[in-house]
């Protein structure tokens, strides 16, 4: 053979025997922790999600830092909730890179919707079923965005962010897929886990800080009867607090829950002197660790919160 056959021979075996390039590692960024968790189970075993709202910071009031901007604007995926929900996003959404994937999760297929309260006193949710609460439709301002609290809606919002992965990563297809399905079981566990765990309780009347419960009662048949304001960017006036404490005295409400982000003289203003008790509710995971457990951990952290104090009365 020619000496320059055995030299191409001998490069096309170099070739064929080298190491193949890996692909670049997937760029994903979340916005809050429940969001981050559900991206990190997806991507178990391909890579690890970014996450913008960490510790105890809310997503209500949350300040986008140049260094967020700049990894979103670098990321393959960018998932977020809603503007509505998350306001910091819509600045740096009108003017991300064609090439960043963005996923507005509130707009998931098969998602439940429910429209905002406007009144701080609640009716009672009927228990939640199949087909329960609105059609899917695009969440603007007239759609409660804690849509994360209602499993049956993670596991739509699971649905929608496996999709835009596979997308962005044709060649972790089989990784994705087989994910979701492990978390699928994971939220259907949870899901029969809690509704054991608040059955007893369900009955009791309690008001949360500000509306963000919504999903969790309507999925668990829970009985808040109102809230001590709509959003916590709200003040509540004097006279708000006047109508909290009447509906304590006149429905019995037996706990009266703060948060961790907003905890504040308001809850003393609103339980003195009557028989309701004191608890905190944290529906964002605030302080829960960030992480692929953290929504888990979140959900029963809620049940716990709600069965221990409302069980107590």
């Amino acid at each position: 053979m020619h000496a320059c056959c055995y030299r191409i021979a001998a490069i096309a075996l170099l070739l064929a025997l080298a190491p193949r390039p890996a692909y670049a590692e997937l760029r994903v960024v979340a916005s809050i922790k429940p969001v981050h968790a559900l991206v990190a189970e997806i991507m178990h075993g391909i890579g690890t999600p970014g996450l913008l709202v960490d510790g105890n910071a809310s997503p209500h009031t949350y300040a986008l830092k140049p260094s967020d901007a700049r990894a979103i604007n670098a990321a393959d995926v960018f998932v977020r909730v809603s503007e509505s929900l998350e306001p910091f996003t819509a600045k740096v959404i009108r003017s991300i890179p064609r090439s960043v994937t963005v996923l507005t999760l509130a707009d998931a297929p098969g998602l439940k919707l429910l429209s905002k309260r406007t009144s701080p006193m609640f009716e009672r949710h009927v228990h939640a079923r199949k087909g329960h609460g609105h059609d899917h439709g695009t969440e603007k301002d007239i759609h409660d965005g804690h849509i994360w609290l209602d499993p049956s809606n993670a596991k739509a919002m699971a649905k929608a962010i496996a999709a835009a992965l596979t997308g962005r990563a044709p060649a972790e297809a089989d990784k994705i897929k087989a994910n979701i399905a492990r978390l699928e079981a994971r939220l259907d566990a949870l899901t029969a886990e809690l509704e054991r765990e608040l059955k007893p309780v369900a009955d009791k009347p309690f008001i949360v800080f500000h509306d963000a419960y919504q999903y969790f009662e309507a999925r668990f048949g829970l009985n808040a009867v109102g809230s001590i304001t709509l959003s916590p960017e709200a003040q509540p006036s004097a006279k708000r607090i006047a109508e909290v404490r009447a509906k304590i005295a006149g429905l019995g409400a037996v706990c009266v829950f703060a948060e961790p982000q907003f905890r504040s003289k308001l809850l003393d203003s609103v339980t003195e002197g009557t028989k309701a008790k004191a608890g905190t509710l944290d529906p964002e995971g605030a302080l829960v660790p960030a992480g692929p457990d953290h929504y888990v951990t979140l959900m029963r952290s809620l049940a716990q919160g709600l069965k221990s104090c409302l069980g107590s009365a």
